[in-house]
């Protein structure tokens, strides 16, 4: 029988939820290619705008922007610069790094962006690296523009050299993770969430991007410890709520399914789509069973959103 995940605007779109889901699964069951796939987390970048790829939209950002509310005279770049070098040689997160709130909101801007804007993002990218080759930044923001252009594959590359030339930066493992999930590349996901996650512990939207990677591998337990971790770290992040309350459901943890997508649904009320198909109604209805269908393996992203 043929699970449907309903994706969450999480990418290119983590992190809300398409509206189809569908049969309750087993833990045997691997996830058909008929699949609703999440719309991805949107992408972002991870680095403030005193740093050296921040400068994107402005050559000489690092010299008048400002940076931790400190305007980023040459010297203070400078500064700023060595710090990063000092934390890429230890191999700790970046202290130019976005936080995990400041990271979650720069992908939902970037997620309302348009098609001309992306490609405004791909052109400027290209632009900045015709003049500095070894840019990380620009070859991060090449990359989300080509993931949100759904050129997933010719993003790679790009996502790559990002991390060659700053593998502590937080945000090149989540879009890449995104990415990879729009793939279908779902064990290539799960480390590249791990490894956002090594660089920014707290980013709720990483562990829930690792969790959904794993319930498309079909390991439901290990991905309710994700969910659970994301919940730990927003009690109204409703996305998690209910992707727990799926992979309870898988395993026959009936009670602890229900009582996660009846959280879900009070905080989204789409949620309660997943509560009657996963675990029936307050009125003793079974849960929703659409006729089996063949398993491929994989999902697909909802037509029309990435």
């Amino acid at each position: 029988m043929k699970p449907h995940f309903r994706a969450p605007m999480a990418a290119l779109g983590l992190l809300a939820f398409l509206t189809n889901c569908a049969t309750t699964v087993t833990e045997k069951e691997k996830p058909g290619n008929t699949s609703q796939l999440m719309t991805m987390p949107p992408v972002s970048d991870a680095r403030r705008p005193d740093s050296t790829g921040a400068a994107i939209s402005a050559p000489d950002a690092r010299t008048t922007s400002e940076a931790n509310g400190i305007a980023a005279t040459p010297a203070t770049a400078v500064a700023s610069d060595a710090a990063s070098a000092a934390a890429l040689a230890a191999d700790r997160p970046d202290p130019n790094a976005l936080s995990a709130t400041a990271a979650s909101a720069e992908r939902e801007k970037e997620k309302k962006m348009t098609v001309l804007d992306y490609r405004n993002m791909l052109a400027n990218a290209d632009a900045i690296l015709k003049v500095e080759p070894k840019n990380s930044a620009a070859y991060l923001q090449r990359a989300k523009a080509k993931s949100y252009l759904k050129n997933y594959a010719e993003a790679l590359p790009d996502y790559a050299t990002a991390i060659k030339y700053q593998r502590n930066n937080p945000d090149a493992y989540y879009n890449r993770g995104v990415n990879r999930l729009m793939m279908k590349q779902y064990k290539a996901a799960s480390t590249d969430f791990s490894g956002a996650i090594k660089y920014r512990p707290d980013d709720k939207e990483s562990y829930f991007g690792r969790g959904v990677a794993k319930m498309q591998m079909y390991q439901y337990k290990p991905a309710v410890a994700d969910f659970t971790k994301a919940i730990q770290l927003d009690s109204t992040y409703a996305d998690a709520w209910e992707y727990r309350g799926i992979s309870y459901s898988s395993f026959d943890k009936l009670s602890e399914a229900r009582r996660d997508l009846e959280k879900a649904a009070k905080l989204n009320p789409e949620a309660a789509k997943s509560l009657r198909r996963y675990v029936g109604n307050d009125e003793g209805k079974a849960p929703i069973k659409p006729a089996p269908a063949a398993r491929t393996g994989g999902v697909h992203p909802k037509p029309g959103q990435h």
